[in-house]
């Protein structure tokens, strides 16, 4: 549900997000996933208490990032079509899995083109970063990804300092393996009432995909290893032509060959090694 509030006739309407805590409790959404697979034990009872019925789902309505996500969400679907001249269907639907009837999700929507699941946030800019935003929403991406069967989802972000952002994600089999055990779990501890503990399950890292073009030149240690390796290339490279030519002189009969510092040691499958002996002079040429 929702309501809208106004300050006299010519104020812009604000949309005032509630929610119907009848519908929520039958089914677990994308948000409820974040909060399944999170480490706040405090959070993850109040909403089993909320699916059971014992308690009313929290009210965002005094919440201003919350509602500024609301009502820039029309905003954001727009700026993401018009930037990548992709288009957004079936806003706002409701889809349900055709297995487990209780997991659902609500739709921001889905790129026609694609079918990639479609996500809109608002987000602070203090100490945003790419990263950060694809691991704090994936639990919700991945949960709606396998409640529609698609192999991929996009994250749209406009952020509180002007700054819009497209995230690309893909299905991660292993992260919604995880999830989706957690939300049985869950699940059947609203059906039976024993309350839920954090499951501990370490989600894996976000993969992102490498679009952008960074200039590490103000990396200390960056500079610090590129010296290094600029100066060893070479040696690098003419050591690996002398360990590829040292292998071709070992008679394919012998065990171990040795001479001039080094040995090569011959393994059961065949593989060639080498290491430093310090007993031979390392001077003499190699023959």
């Amino acid at each position: 549900m929702s309501s809208v509030q106004t300050d006299g006739a010519d104020a812009p309407q604000i949309r005032i997000v509630k929610f119907n805590p009848v519908d929520r409790r039958h089914f677990i959404g994308g948000s409820d996933a974040r909060v399944i697979l999170g480490n706040d034990e405090a959070d993850l009872v109040r909403l089993w208490r909320e699916k059971r019925g014992e308690i009313e789902p929290q009210d965002f309505s005094d919440n201003l990032v919350v509602q500024l996500g609301t009502v820039t969400e029309a905003l954001n679907r727009t700026w993401y079509q018009r930037s990548t001249g992709q288009t957004v269907k079936d806003v706002q639907k409701r889809m349900r899995h055709p297995v487990h009837k209780w997991m659902a999700a609500t739709l921001d929507g889905i790129v026609e083109e694609t079918g990639a699941v479609f996500e809109a946030k608002f987000m602070l800019p203090w100490s945003f970063t790419e990263e950060a935003a694809a691991e704090k929403h994936m639990a919700q991406l991945q949960h709606n990804m396998w409640v529609l069967a698609a192999r991929s989802a996009v994250l749209s972000i406009i952020t509180g300092g002007g700054k819009w952002v497209e995230i690309k994600l893909h299905a991660d089999p292993l992260y919604q393996h995880l999830l989706l055990t957690a939300e049985k779990k869950f699940w059947r501890c609203v059906q039976t009432g024993e309350p839920p503990r954090l499951f501990g399950i370490e989600a894996p890292r976000p993969r992102l995909e490498a679009v952008k073009v960074v200039d590490m030149a103000s990396s200390d240690l960056w500079a610090e290893l590129a010296a290094t390796y600029l100066r060893t290339r070479d040696s690098h490279a003419e050591h690996e032509t002398a360990k590829a030519e040292l292998k071709k002189l070992v008679p394919e009969d012998a065990k171990e060959a040795s001479g001039h510092g080094i040995r090569a040691k011959r393994s059961k499958s065949g593989a060639i090694s080498f290491d430093a002996t310090q007993t031979e002079s390392t001077d003499a040429p190699v023959q």
